[in-house]
């Protein structure tokens, strides 16, 4: 039997729920956005790392306003995390090298939203072909890149190309 270490999930795992509140606003508010996998501060939104992605590159657009409901976003807000998720997608497209982008909002608990009182937008690489057997079969991720990588290329490229 192969075994995949992932000690970076027993954090996750063990302390998930005992989190007060939203980790959304937790990560906002922790002052180290490398510690926090904060790749950008925008006026209205942050760009984050997801915590456990579903592929290496996978980030997020989360406002700062903790609603949950886009009806309830302004149209400040909502306008500038589109404007970021465009830029997310030519940062992603210039590292990652994909063949296409995941773009989506879960929005309740219903609809998958795993934080389902913060509204986010998830933004991701995908490949032709990157649900491995070891995916379908044992319903289990292998990430080439760890997140602390993950965050400095993305940060670095964020700034290199007009980020600020």
């Amino acid at each position: 039997m192969d075994y995949l270490w992932t000690p970076w999930r027993y954090q996750y795992v063990t302390t998930a729920d005992k989190l007060p509140g939203c980790p959304f606003c937790h990560k906002r508010a922790l002052g180290d956005d490398r510690q926090a996998l904060i790749v950008h501060r925008a006026q209205h939104n942050f760009v984050i790392l997801n915590l456990f992605p579903y592929t290496s590159g996978h980030v997020m657009v989360v406002p700062y306003d903790h609603v949950d409901s886009l009806l309830k976003l302004s149209p400040e807000a909502a306008s500038e995390m589109m404007a970021l998720t465009q830029r997310l997608e030519a940062v992603l497209r210039k590292l990652y090298n994909p063949d296409g982008i995941n773009l989506g909002m879960n929005l309740g608990k219903a609809a998958g939203a795993g934080v389902a009182g913060h509204i986010h937008m998830h933004v991701l690489p995908r490949w032709v072909a990157d649900a491995s057997f070891i995916t379908t079969v044992s319903e289990t991720r292998v990430l080439p890149e760890d997140l602390e990588t993950t965050w400095e290329r993305m940060k670095a490229e964020w700034t290199v190309n007009g980020g600020q």
